[in-house]
């Protein structure tokens, strides 16, 4: 590897990082605004998105560069390939903030629905799943991205059970349906955040091991 291609990735690991580190932090603010109906928290969210969004757009561009500029091989190549997928992964998850976040406005402008659905537990999990799937980017854990993997059927249950009570309630207050949609909505957020910290995840696995682990089933 030139020394000049070795500055240009370790660039571009810091400029994904940073991004990781700002959508952490929309995610975090979306469950906020969810947990305490904050419709100010919610607005922040959405606002901020307009950077998640030119930073995701400057890290594609630099890794076309690199590509143009240096034509990496190997491990190198692999690593550019795994951020371009990781930077569309984290700016969607950025979407699915907004998306929360919007969810929370229009929820904290209608009278409460009649169901208590407490979305806290599957908020946690999926900020861990986040988090430790930077975490193993950073440090090229292969086993942390492996547990990730595994803690996604964990989400997927918890809102398959949310959408079965909230479907029923539906049925037995149909005035209620709109409102009672956008709480089901944020379930399905929250669970689309999940599925994209695993795509991570799997990408980790992929520069480390040189194997696309997608499709594949996970075990303990």
């Amino acid at each position: 590897m030139t020394r000049h291609l070795q500055v240009e990735l370790e660039k571009l690991k810091k400029a994904i990082l940073h991004l990781g580190a700002m959508v952490e932090e929309a995610v975090r603010l979306a469950i906020k605004a969810m947990k305490e109906k904050d419709s100010d928290t919610a607005s922040s969210v959405i606002r901020n998105d307009d950077i998640i969004n030119r930073t995701e757009v400057e890290i594609e561009e630099d890794c076309l560069k690199i590509l143009a500029l240096h034509q990496p091989v190997a491990v190198d190549l692999r690593f550019i390939a795994a951020v371009i997928k990781i930077n569309n992964d984290l700016e969607r998850i950025g979407d699915e903030a907004v998306n929360i976040a919007e969810r929370v406005q229009i929820i904290t402008r209608r009278p409460p629905v009649p169901v208590d659905i407490d979305y806290s537990v599957m908020a946690e999990k999926t900020e861990a799943m986040l988090r430790m799937s930077l975490d193993a980017l950073v440090a090229l854990d292969v086993d942390s991205a492996y547990k990730i993997c595994l803690m996604d059927d964990e989400v997927d249950e918890l809102n398959r059970q949310f959408y079965d009570i909230i479907k029923g309630t539906i049925t037995n207050y149909p005035a209620r349906a709109g409102s009672l949609i956008n709480l089901l909505l944020i379930g399905r957020h929250l669970e689309r955040i999940a599925d994209h910290a695993t795509n991570i995840a799997e990408e980790v696995i992929y520069m480390i091991e040189g194997e696309i682990p997608r499709h594949k089933t996970f075990r303990l």
